[in-house]
């Protein structure tokens, strides 16, 4: 089976970290590669309904479909165990069968505060860029009039 490249895009809020990575979604699209693109709150909502309704296997399989999933806002909201789990689950189903491409603004050092697990931070961390690219973004919010005027 052929190696898989993650790529996890990181840095300040409004950099265009999430505009990039859909961009890079559209033109796997547009090479017919299944794309999926979850904001990692979403994801963990989906996940958390599965299991309650006890069809947890069904929609991981589900979201396995998507050969280039998108995880955005990766960390931005912290995760509890059953989340951090969850997540594990489908990061982990993913090492070395497909591509992720993560959007954060949370270094790699701060991963096992976000999921609340040091132990499955640095598991996730390890299987994403055993394969992976770290992009750096820097810089002002292209949100802010400032920025927008200076670029």
């Amino acid at each position: 089976m052929a190696c898989q490249s993650n790529l996890v895009l990181y840095g300040p809020v409004g950099t265009g970290k999430t505009h990039l990575a859909v961009a890079l979604g559209r033109l796997a699209c547009m090479r017919a590669i299944p794309v999926g693109f979850f904001t990692m709150t979403g994801l963990l909502m989906r996940l958390r309904c599965a299991k309650r309704e006890d069809r947890l296997d069904a929609e991981l399989w589900q979201i396995a479909r998507a050969r280039l999933p998108i995880i955005d806002e990766f960390g931005y909201m912290p995760i509890d165990e059953e989340g951090s789990r969850l997540l594990f689950q489908v990061i982990s189903d993913s090492y070395e069968t497909r591509s992720v491409i993560y959007t954060t603004n949370i270094e790699f050092s701060g991963w096992g505060r976000m999921l609340g697990d040091k132990n499955m931070a640095a598991t996730l961390i390890d299987r994403t860029v055993c394969h992976g690219r770290l992009t750096g973004f820097e810089g002002d919010s292209y949100r802010s009039g400032r920025a927008l005027m200076t670029r």
